[in-house]
């Protein structure tokens, strides 16, 4: 379930945002459609077609096919999204050599156990997955004149604002998603999840691929994504919290100093 992180319809206000109507869980604010959706791990049917789809007959024990994560900036169409289905496919397109144990052994016999099943393929289902993007046509706003655009990460030198995440500011939407799961047979754990969290000033989202296989391995993957909000929030209720404008404010002046004790010695005649 969605944590709304005590916010209440005052810190909704306060911060010009506003609860996705009645059915998924998200929220809008500055421009952004932030929604979560969590839903029941996928039947046999639904896997057949996924293993066609990514050219595979194994895929992890629980797969969350229909829970997703998107963020979509209204204006621009610019839509982050993160799901399993592109998940596995960075899955199928690194393909890693499979980790050695000697619990595997028992593995070859977990979904053919009359057949002998050779250990071919990474059954750890690591993946590179750092999310989607795309552009999503407004049809409300008008066609730029080039028609089209393109996306495209770029290495920067830009860090994220940790000063921000930790300030004292309402949590105004947060959640948790699943999107594939692999207990390994008992022998430890391959867990994608993506977790988002929106204040007033800013979102973070946490996209984390978690394996552990027992007394062997222990592999870690993160991606973190962080937008900060530009400009003062339009309800002036805002203007009521200290903590949240000084977030704001440019600094006119700053001036570090330290006490220092000096003592004279006074010599006698």
């Amino acid at each position: 379930m969605a944590v709304w992180g005590g916010a209440s319809e005052s810190d909704l206000k306060a911060a010009g945002a506003e609860a996705l109507p009645d059915g998924p869980s998200g929220v809008r604010l500055r421009g952004w459609h932030i929604e979560s959706s969590r839903r029941p791990i996928l039947n046999s049917l639904a896997l057949q077609e996924w293993e066609e789809k990514l050219g595979t007959s194994h895929l992890p024990e629980m797969v969350f096919g229909e829970s997703s994560l998107y963020l979509l900036h209204e204006d621009s169409g610019l839509k982050l999204h993160f799901n399993a289905f592109d998940a596995l496919k960075g899955w199928k397109r690194e393909p890693l050599p499979p980790v050695e144990v000697p619990a595997a052994a028992k593995w070859k016999f977990r979904s053919k156990p009359f057949q002998q099943v050779i250990l071919d393929y990474d059954y750890t289902f690591t993946t590179p997955y750092c999310g989607s993007e795309a552009i999503e046509p407004n049809p409300e706003k008008a066609i730029s004149e080039d028609g089209c655009c393109s996306l495209c990460w770029e290495d920067c030198d830009e860090r994220i604002d940790l000063a921000a995440l930790s300030s004292k500011e309402p949590i105004l939407f947060y959640d948790e998603v699943v999107l594939y799961e692999d207990e390994l047979a008992d022998n430890g754990v391959s867990l994608l999840t993506v977790k988002v969290r929106v204040m007033p000033s800013c979102w973070f989202l946490l996209l984390r691929f978690w394996l552990r296989v027992d007394g062997v391995l222990m592999r870690l993957r993160d991606t973190r994504v962080y937008c900060a909000f530009k400009g003062f929030p339009s309800d002036s209720a805002s203007y009521g919290d200290p903590n949240l404008i000084s977030q704001r404010l440019p600094v006119i002046a700053h001036k570090t100093q330290r006490l220092k004790v000096s003592r004279s010695i006074t010599e006698g005649s």
